[in-house]
């Protein structure tokens, strides 16, 4: 019994390890209220590569990362060209981007939008582009969200329930929803389920509410991220 319970603590810290040591660039915002676990942030201008998927909530996210992954492994093409060895030869390579959080999912009509938050070193311009037609990328300006953070399993039934909250939360606040709610997941799947970071945004108008005036408390600034 000891042995098997030391084998299940390494193997615990082992996984903390793991996640620790995949410490990536997450999307920037300022909070502008906390309230438990809710927070309304604002949210600085990014881009995403995003892809749309036609399946339930919980295998569209499985099967749109390994789109999205292939695009930031080098599934692409860089925009800037690299010269060969042999003169006049000139071709586009793949270029590996950093991997950043959250992973962020968003309902539509045909399905789920899964998206990858760029890093802020790229622009339009500069990302390479994507190989593979079903990615594509787009910019998404600063705007305000409500958020609701929580641990736990990545099923609907605890979306659903955790959106409910938020909604409620954002009705007795005053604010004013719009856009779809985003479903944002920062930890790989190995993560112990009491360990994940999930959070769902929804999109407010910053000019409704009870901190439309209020600016964001001075060194109350972090990294967090949607996206979509």
């Amino acid at each position: 019994m000891k042995h098997l319970l030391r084998i299940t603590v390494v193997t615990l810290v082992m996984s903390i390890g793991a996640i620790d040591a995949m410490a990536i660039e997450e999307a920037k915002y300022e909070v502008i209220k906390k309230d438990k676990e809710f927070e309304i942030r604002d949210y600085a201008a990014h881009i995403l590569a995003e892809t749309v998927v036609k399946a339930n909530m919980e295998d569209a996210g499985n099967e749109a990362f390994r789109i999205l992954f292939r695009y930031i492994s080098g599934g692409n093409q860089s925009r800037q060209k690299v010269a060969m060895t042999a003169p006049v030869s000139q071709q586009p390579m793949g270029e590996r981007i950093k991997m950043t959080a959250p992973v962020g999912q968003e309902r539509i009509q045909e399905g789920w939008i899964v998206s990858f938050m760029m890093p802020d070193s790229y622009t339009l311009g500069t990302l390479p582009r994507p190989e593979d037609p079903k990615v594509t990328l787009r910019q998404v300006p600063a705007r305000r969200m409500a958020v609701v953070r929580y641990s736990g399993f990545w099923s609907e039934k605890s979306y659903l329930q955790h959106k409910s909250e938020l909604e409620s939360w954002i009705q007795n606040m005053g604010l004013t929803i719009v856009g779809n709610p985003i479903w944002a997941r920062y930890n790989p799947p190995f993560t112990p389920w009491f360990l994940r970071r999930n959070e769902i945004l929804i999109p407010v108008d910053a000019d409704t509410g009870q901190e439309k005036a209020q600016q964001p408390p001075s060194g109350d600034s972090r990294k967090a991220a949607p996206e979509e």
